[in-house]
């Protein structure tokens, strides 16, 4: 009866036009299935690079440390060695005896072999504080601010890492479902560990993908960093 009515209609012209009949019930039975797997998920393995949140950014160079503290002391230490050596050479030169640290000085680096654990051990500190001069000469330090796009030659603006992280993170928080956040934020990259209690996790990262890249793009960086985003259910309790 119900096939007979739901297979033809009548129309005006006396003519006849099949009705398409819908398998709903194996469509919400299949739907059903798959929504029960990802909810069952307990975190989201996902791990991505988002697309490029700025089509045309303009890369600003970082800030340079003035490196006041450092280069400081290790003027002042040159400066009173030398200064030491100085001293000793002229008096020498006077007809004083040469001071007795630079005696011993002497006697030891003559005497001692090369491989003598003293010897090898202040050479290793000599290098290392070498290497950490030249590091510290070389890279530009301030590691903790953001260099951001240059609008004017004159002027160079710079964000804090944990302010952008801040800022990300309540951009996050207003995505619906999320419950927490946490944000680590590189110069090369933006990790994103949120948690969960509602929606699929598949939707939840999406969102969040969506809304963190206009965030980045809103903060106005010089290096655009790429976006990593996980997103898992809240723990058990107890």
């Amino acid at each position: 009866m119900s096939e007979a009515q739901g297979s033809h209609v009548a129309g005006g012209g006396g003519g006849t036009q099949p009705v398409p009949v819908v398998e709903r019930a194996q469509g919400e039975r299949a739907a059903g299935e798959r929504a029960e797997g990802e909810l069952d998920q307990s975190a989201s393995a996902a791990s991505y690079d988002a697309p490029p949140t700025l089509a045309d950014e303009s890369r600003a160079s970082r800030f340079w440390s003035p490196r006041r503290v450092p280069a400081t002391v290790v003027a002042l230490l040159l400066l009173g060695a030398a200064g030491l050596v100085l001293y000793d050479i002229a008096a020498v030169r006077a007809g004083h005896s040469a001071m007795g640290w630079r005696r011993d000085l002497a006697r030891e680096l003559g005497e001692r072999p090369l491989d003598d654990t003293a010897v090898l051990i202040g050479a290793g500190v000599a290098a290392a504080v070498g290497i950490w001069l030249i590091v510290l000469a070389l890279t530009p330090g301030l590691r903790a601010v953001l260099a951001m796009r240059r609008g004017d030659e004159d002027v160079r603006a710079g964000l804090h890492r944990g302010a952008a992280a801040m800022v990300l993170r309540d951009r996050a928080m207003d995505v619906s479902g999320v419950q927490s956040v946490r944000v680590r934020m590189t110069r090369t990259k933006v990790d994103v560990h949120a948690v969960s209690h509602f929606r699929e996790l598949d939707d939840v990262r999406g969102d969040l993908d969506a809304t963190l890249a206009d965030g980045i793009r809103d903060l106005g960086l010089g290096r655009s960093p790429g976006l990593s985003v996980r997103v898992a259910r809240p723990g058990r309790k107890g």
